[in-house]
């Protein structure tokens, strides 16, 4: 008698044990499992995928333009597309990605960090930030050419006479961060650059790949660095930290891109400015949606600042996109 109501008794406390395991509750660190590298870089890659716009032009009829979504004018010369060093003729394939607003910069990972003279890295507002590829037969091809495109300025707040043309690298961990070409740099004879006039840029390039229309966030007060240490079992390739400033607008995204031996993200060139009221953001994966937290922030000298999971909410890209844009 007694050895069955032990059983029962262990029975029961086993069936409270697992449900108590299976109650669904995000919140508890020891239950949600860290994405793999690759999830977490799939999740960027999809959010791309989304929003690149596909056309077809015609090469040897000369210039041809193309209308985006959100109503930029790209102009493409189709007489000087080459392949292998070969004119090309005949259907050509444009893959063009533009962007106007942080919280996709967030989901495609393209954030506006450009390289300073002294190699460091700062916060750019950006005037838009696009990527064009054309393809005959899956090759890439080349201009030799100047392209030029009509950026509707109300995209981003209206005309900044200070914005200049900026070209996108992406390094070898797939990581995009943004530099000004040097005079000629595009071999198109010292063009290209950025016109406000009226209610748009209009912005003359070289080359195909990224380009951007940007100026360097200026602030005169004392600058700092800071940490950000996110939850347990996520670091800096299954997870990443951006900062939003609070009154720059849905224009600009800065990004956390170092990670110290100490495990912490690390804003390492010490351009924070003291006094800045801005948003730090946790972003990751989970089972193939986006798991999030928003920390509004005044910075302060050498602050480290601390994401726990049940801080964070999991939500579809559209949901991260309307959480971020909303921070003002």
């Amino acid at each position: 008698m007694n050895t069955n109501l032990k059983k029962i008794g262990l029975l029961f406390l086993l069936v409270i044990t697992f449900s108590s395991c299976d109650n669904g509750d995000d919140n508890n660190d020891n239950l949600v499992l860290p994405p793999s590298e690759a999830a977490f870089k799939s999740i960027s890659t999809k959010g791309v995928k989304r929003i690149t716009q596909n056309f077809t032009i015609t090469a040897g009829t000369g210039v041809v333009t193309i209308t985006s979504a959100k109503g930029v004018k790209l102009n493409i010369n189709g007489d000087c597309l080459t392949k292998n060093g070969v004119a090309v003729t005949g259907a050509v394939d444009i893959e063009y990605i533009e962007l106007f607003d942080k919280g996709t910069m967030l989901v495609t990972n393209k954030p506006t960090m450009g390289v300073m003279p002294d190699g460091k890295k700062n916060l750019l507002i950006s005037g838009g930030e696009f990527f064009i590829k054309a393809t005959q037969g899956g090759v890439e091809l080349k201009t030799s050419c100047s392209m030029n495109m009509i950026v509707p300025a109300a995209l981003t707040d209206d005309v900044d006479n200070a914005m200049t043309l900026w070209t996108g690298k992406i390094d070898e961990k797939g990581e995009l961060a943004w530099e000004q070409p040097k005079p000629n740099a595009d071999g198109t004879g010292g063009k290209g650059g950025v016109q406000g006039e009226g209610t748009n840029y209009y912005v003359t390039f070289g080359n195909f790949g990224w380009t951007n229309v940007d100026r360097f966030y200026s602030d005169p007060r004392p600058k700092t660095t800071l940490l950000v240490a996110a939850p347990t079992g996520y670091d800096n390739n299954n997870s990443a930290v951006y900062l939003s400033y609070d009154g720059e607008g849905t224009n600009a995204l800065a990004k956390l891109d170092t990670y110290t031996p100490a495990g912490l993200f690390s804003e390492h060139y010490g351009q924070i400015p003291i006094g800045l009221k801005c948003h730090v953001i946790f972003a990751t994966e989970s089972n193939g949606q986006w798991r999030y937290a928003i920390k509004a922030v005044t910075v302060a000298a050498n602050d480290v600042y601390t994401f726990t999971l049940a801080e964070t909410t999991v939500g579809t890209e559209a949901q991260l996109i309307a959480a971020i844009n909303a921070i003002q």
